[in-house]
Parts: C-alpha cells; sequence; structure tokens
C-alpha cells in the first residue's frame, strides 16, 4: 500500500468526522458559547487563567501528545497496516476524541474540576476516592517515566574507568541546552502577551525565530554534561516549582511555543511521505497473534487485547481526561473553543499516529530484524529518509534526523510538567470535600493540601522510582491508562444522564474498553503468577506486578457497577 493513499484517506475521514460527529456531540449536550467559564468566573492568576484558543491548543495538544502517538503505532505495526489504520480511525473518532470532549466539558460545567469531582457529584464519594487513588499512582508512574525518559536524554556518556566522553555526549548536551534556553524563551514570552499585552501574533512571529535561535546555539554551544542521576534531581527541582507557577509564566507559553515544534515536525513529515510517496512493506494483516518474525523479537500477544492496549495516545488515551480536566479546563476561554481544542486536538494526534505508521512501513525490513527497535528512532529514521529522497532536502537528512528526536524529546518534558501539576490536584482533591478549596481545611488536611507539600510529595514519589527501577512496573501502564479511559468515560456517562442528556455515544466505547483493560490486566496477572511460582526472573516484582494488577481489576469491577447502577437509575427517571 502507498503511503500517500494511507495518509490522505486518513485525515479525510479524520476531517469528516470532526465536521459531523463532533459537532453533532457539541449540539447534544448543549455547548453554550456565551456561557461564562471557570476561567473567568473563578481567575486567580495562578491555575483559572483565561486563554486565547490557539494559545490554549497548545498547552493541551502538547501535554497530551508526547511520544504516545508515535510509540504504539509503530510497536501494534506487527499485526499489520490495515488493523492499525482502523484502529486509529474508529477509536479517534468514536472513542477518544468523545472521551476527551466529554471530559473536558463536563469539567467546564462542573468549575473545572477534575473528573475525580465529577464522578463524585454524578456516582459517589467513594467513587470519586477510588478514582483519584488509580489516578494519582497512574500520574506517578508518568512522572517517573518521562523524568528517566529526559534524564536519559540530556545525560553525558561516560567510558568504563569514568571518563567523560565529550563525542559521545554532545547530542543529549545539545538537547539539554536547548531545551533550558527553550524554557527562558517561555517565560520571556509569557511576560510579554500576559503581563505586557503585546501582540500575540507579533510574539508568537519573534518567539518561534527565538527557537530557531536557540536550535542554532544548542548545537554549537552545550557546556553542561552531567549523568543521569544529577539531571533526574535537576528534573524533579523544575517539575516542582513548574507545578505551582502561575500558569500564564510558563505552562502556558511554553506548551503553546512548543507546539509548533510538533506542528513542524507534522509538516516536515508531511512533504516527507507526500514527496517520496513509497510504498510501505508491513502486511495488511500478520494474523490474530503477533509473529515472532515481526518487531524487535518482543511478543505483544494476541491482538485483542494487545492493539487496543499498545495503541493509547494514537486511539484513546485516559491521561488525556486529566490533562482537560485538570489544567486546560481551568483556563478555556468559551465553551464554543473545548471542540477544536478537544475533539480536534485528538484528531491531530490520530493524523501523527498514521504518520509513526508510514514511518515504519518505509523501514519495515530494518524494524523487522531489530535493526532500529526504539519507536522514536524508528519515526525519525523513516522520515528523514523520505526527506531525503526529495531533491531539494537530499543533504538534509541528518539534520531533520535530529530535530524530529529533539521535537520528541521537547515533548516529553512538557508532558512531564503537566502530569507533575495534574497528580498535585489529585493529591489536594483526595483529602477535600466536594466544593472545599485548600483554604477551607485546617489541621492536617491544611497541611496535606498546601500546593506546595502535595507537588513535593508528589515529585519525591516520582523522582524516587523513576531512579530506583519503574520499568518493572512499566508493562502495567499501558493497561492501567486505558482502564483510566474506560472510567473516564463512564464518569461522563454518569454526568450526562444525571444533567438529563445524551450518552448514549459513551456507552459502547465505555464497555468496550472495560472488557480490554480487564482481559489484558488478567493475562499480565497469570503470566506473572506463573512466573512467581515457576521462579523464572525477579520473583517479588513479579508478585508485586500480580498484585497491583488485581487490585486494578478490582476497582475497574467497583466502580463499574456503582457507574452502571447510576446510569441505569438515570435512565429509569
Amino acid at each position: 500500500m502507498n503511503a500517500v493513499v494511507i495518509l490522505l484517506v486518513g485525515i479525510a475521514v479524520l476531517a469528516i468526522g470532526y465536521l459531523t460527529y463532533g459537532k453533532w456531540l457539541a449540539e447534544q449536550w448543549g455547548v453554550d458559547p456565551k456561557r461564562t467559564t471557570p476561567a473567568h468566573e473563578l481567575e486567580d492568576g495562578n491555575d483559572y487563567v483565561p486563554a486565547k484558543a490557539p494559545v490554549l491548543m497548545g498547552h493541551h495538544f502538547s501535554s497530551i501528545a508526547g511520544a504516545g502517538p508515535i510509540n504504539g503505532p509503530i510497536q501494534a505495526a506487527v499485526f499489520g497496516w490495515v488493523p492499525v489504520m482502523l484502529w486509529v480511525l474508529i477509536g479517534g473518532i468514536f472513542f477518544g476524541a468523545v472521551h476527551d470532549f466529554g471530559a473536558l466539558f463536563a469539567s467546564v460545567r462542573n468549575k473545572g474540576q477534575s473528573i475525580g469531582e465529577v464522578i463524585a457529584t454524578s456516582i459517589g464519594a467513594r467513587a470519586k476516592k477510588l478514582f483519584i487513588i488509580f489516578s494519582y499512582l497512574t500520574l506517578i508512574l508518568v512522572v517517573a517515566a518521562f523524568a528517566s525518559i529526559v534524564a536519559n536524554t540530556f545525560k553525558a556518556t561516560y567510558d568504563e574507568a569514568g571518563v567523560l566522553d565529550k563525542a559521545a555526549s554532545a547530542a543529549n548536551a545539545s538537547t539539554a541546552m536547548i531545551s533550558i534556553l527553550f524554557i527562558v524563551v517561555a517565560i520571556i514570552f509569557g511576560i510579554l502577551v500576559y503581563r505586557r499585552n503585546a501582540s500575540l501574533a507579533v510574539s508568537t512571529i519573534v518567539g518561534v525565530a527565538a527557537i530557531i535561535a536557540c536550535m542554532a546555539i544548542g548545537l554549537n554551544w552545550h557546556p553542561i554534561y552531567l549523568n543521569g542521576n544529577v539531571w533526574m534531581v535537576i528534573v524533579g527541582i523544575y517539575i516542582a516549582i513548574a507545578s505551582v507557577t502561575p500558569v500564564w509564566i510558563l505552562l502556558q507559553p511554553r506548551d503553546y511555543l512548543s507546539s509548533f515544534l510538533l506542528y513542524g515536525m507534522m509538516i516536515v513529515a508531511v512533504v516527507g511521505i507526500i514527496g517520496a510517496h513509497p510504498t510501505i512493506d508491513i502486511p495488511a494483516f500478520t494474523g490474530f497473534v503477533d509473529s515472532a518474525e515481526y518487531g524487535s523479537g518482543v511478543s505483544l500477544g494476541s491482538l485483542f487485547p494487545a492493539l487496543f492496549v499498545t495503541i493509547a495516545c494514537g486511539a484513546i488515551s485516559g491521561f488525556h481526561s486529566l490533562v482537560g480536566s485538570g489544567t486546560t479546563a481551568k483556563q478555556l476561554d468559551k465553551e464554543s473553543d473545548a471542540r477544536p481544542i478537544a475533539y480536534g486536538g485528538m484528531l491531530i494526534e490520530c493524523a501523527l499516529a498514521l504518520i509513526s505508521l508510514c514511518a515504519v512501513g518505509y523501514i519495515w525490513h530494518e524494524y523487522v530484524p531489530g535493526g532500529i527497535t526504539t519507536p522514536t528512532a524508528v519515526f525519525a529514521t523513516g522520515i528523514s529518509r523520505m526527506c531525503a529522497q526529495i531533491p531539494f532536502l537530499a543533504g538534509a537528512e541528518s539534520v531533520i534526523y535530529s530535530m524530529l528526536i529533539l521535537a520528541v524529546s521537547a515533548f516529553c518534558l512538557t508532558s512531564l510538567d503537566t502530569a507533575t501539576r495534574l497528580a498535585r490536584y489529585m493529591f489536594q482533591e483526595f483529602w477535600l470535600e466536594s466544593g472545599q478549596t485548600y483554604k477551607d481545611v485546617t489541621g492536617v488536611k491544611a497541611i496535606l493540601t498546601n500546593p506546595y507539600v502535595a507537588t513535593i510529595i508528589t515529585v519525591v514519589l516520582g523522582i524516587a522510582l523513576g531512579m530506583t527501577g519503574y520499568s518493572k512496573i512499566w508493562a502495567l501502564f499501558g493497561a492501567a491508562n486505558q482502564l483510566l479511559a474506560a472510567l473516564g468515560l463512564l464518569a461522563v456517562a454518569a454526568w450526562l444522564g444525571k444533567m438529563g442528556k445524551n450518552n448514549k455515544m459513551f456507552l459502547f466505547p465505555m464497555a468496550f474498553m472495560l472488557v480490554v483493560t480487564i482481559v489484558s490486566l488478567c493475562q499480565t496477572i497469570l503470566t506473572n503468577v506463573k512466573n512467581a511460582t515457576a521462579g523464572a526472573g525477579e520473583v517479588v516484582w513479579c508478585w508485586t506486578r500480580a498484585g497491583i494488577g488485581t487490585l486494578l481489576v478490582i476497582l475497574a469491577v467497583v466502580l463499574a457497577i456503582e457507574g452502571v447502577q447510576t446510569i441505569s437509575k438515570g435512565k429509569r427517571k
């Protein structure tokens, strides 16, 4: 199959979905552009700050994207390009975009509070507590993983004698320097736009030019060479500060400017695919169980449930509901902005997933035998080689490769500090009753809900896990993330039903994702119990994974029962 056909057909289908189904959802739920949003009603200059649609789109898209829509489709390509494309398109339009749009809308109608509070008002206080515990633990995993990814992207290389190898460390040092300079540019941008009332258009042009300058400086001057553990500590300090800093200073401007990196990356990829118009070598369908002859030697197992857990951010991801209801809802200027930002943002991510599919298809014969297996490297190699086939880009392969790697690293950092802020919100909400803020409580609760205390606890847990072996339980994250999506769908469905609005579009996606995640978790539990009893691998970690998986299944079943009962009562009424 020609890569151009896959890309153009996919984009056309996504556009039709946005214009028809997305519009229908807004009409069904009663999205009102004249209604005052929490960003205006509760504006505090810190978390609740109205943002213009392009700026908020930059924050939301940068936060939800990361490396997810790149990793998932590349890994799932072992099942063939047809299953991947179908799940990205169907999942994106009818599952993921509905989930994201619904979560943002429900949060906006609940004073910008999280999905946990939406569950409290529609299902019950106990369900809220269970959801927050699960969400917080999932976010700690995100912080641990992304902090480790960023530190590994920045760290210096040392030889066996402990001597710094500057030549081998140059690329990482450049990435670190560019990232530091980029943060400075973002702060200046925020001050100019929000405190000096500078024109957004002019500031954007200057900001993008400054990003290019940062890249030029970082590639030629990068004096900072530190090991991974030192970078982990520095990243921890950074995300602690970013989590409590007013959003207009860093989060909004940094994510807005970061989005241009991703937009630029996608434009370069589209130019490469159309210019090279290659025939991808991935089989249309390889079977219901991935074969050992495909991929890097790590089997995903059976197509169901592996496909639907492996491709998360490119089709549906529970993390998106936390972003939408955690930070985006507090900055939404008008309700009508919710559809392009949440529903549209998810579909742009689907387009990135299709681009990733084309990238792995172009170098399939290197990916299959294990020559190039790291998803980020697969993506950058595939796209840069396609671009090199275009005459005017023939000599730019190495530059494009480096820029693509840099863009992905930047989005990992963006998702990292957003996840930290979200975890801080979750930790605070756990100790508060509905409608309370940390200013309304006293005693121990006043200490635990203090933004600085909640942030320190979150950062210490996340960084500590990242430094001591988060990878040993990271395999559970895929299922946990999709379970979070199922619970997000359940929460919004229950809330819409209580509000007397149409929630039928949530019922099948919710049921499907619950089944997928429970089956996947049960497989993980059985595999780890089998390995533990046979003495295979690290027995303690096998039992740990089995235990965590069991808790997640119990949580899913309890919340599903309570949610279905709530939805059923709403129907009877």
